[in-house]
């Protein structure tokens, strides 16, 4: 099988390897079958081709690509302009992508598509999400139900779909909670690889980041261990078994 590229950018070491961890189990990868690379740390290797991997998947992160440039930290703005480098190629050639949260935003602002905060920013927690008819047809869904729970916890959201852009899931505060652009690349504005025990780890590290109230940080820790989030993690099985090569 051919290597499944990675790209995170979370600084804090702790939640970088604990979603590096999720991608691999829940997807269901060794560490041979990828190449991590961690763009809080470090720079995309000169001449990296997105076409030489199987797919590549992006990870969560605090930064948000609707900040004004002057309100983005140099490594925002550094791992921001990384990942939009990459774009143009996926998306004219096609690449098997899946972008896991910041990762619809750095689509959709690719695309030209209105990307924002406060009308569609969702709480930590876990909501309740919706196949459109596109999505029940879509093999990345494949064996999910119609209606599933996902973790979610987010400022900025994809506010629009533009020519291209398929919505698969909807969501009741949210309605794009995972887009299609052509035939392979997908991203979801819910978290594929979280789990409960994953979101109490962010929930600790990022309780002073403006996604909710510190003081709520031991309530929603509650929230995410009663809630039943078990499909998700099928999405990132689902893309290595369509796009891994033998």
């Amino acid at each position: 099988m051919s290597r499944f590229l990675i790209l995170q950018l979370r600084p804090e070491p702790e939640a970088s390897d604990n979603e590096f961890a999720a991608f691999l189990s829940k997807a269901g990868l060794d560490s041979g079958d990828v190449h991590r690379i961690r763009l809080d740390c470090e720079d995309l290797p000169a001449g990296l081709d997105p076409r030489d991997y199987a797919g590549v998947i992006v990870g969560g992160g605090p930064g948000c690509v609707s900040d004004a440039p002057q309100e983005k930290s140099p490594m925002e703005a550094r791992i921001e302009a990384a990942c939009l480098s990459l774009m143009p190629a996926i998306t004219a050639q096609d690449v098997p992508f899946l972008g896991c949260c910041y990762g619809i935003g750095i689509l959709g602002a690719h695309l030209g598509a209105r990307v924002a905060k406060g009308r569609y920013g969702e709480p930590v927690g876990a909501v309740r999400c919706t196949l459109t008819p596109d999505g029940a047809s879509d093999p990345l869904l494949a064996g999910l139900p119609e209606r599933f729970d996902a973790f979610v916890g987010h400022k900025e959201a994809l506010e629009e779909l533009v020519p291209g852009l398929v919505q698969l899931v909807s969501g009741t505060a949210c309605p794009f909670q995972m887009v299609r652009y052509g035939a392979n690349v997908y991203a979801t504005q819910f978290h594929p690889e979280a789990d409960a025990q994953g979101f109490e780890t962010r929930i600790r590290i990022y309780r002073n980041k403006g996604y909710f109230p510190p003081e709520d940080a031991e309530r929603l820790v509650g929230e995410c261990r009663s809630a039943d989030v078990v499909w998700p993690e099928r999405i990132l099985k689902n893309f290595v078994q369509r796009f891994g090569k033998a």
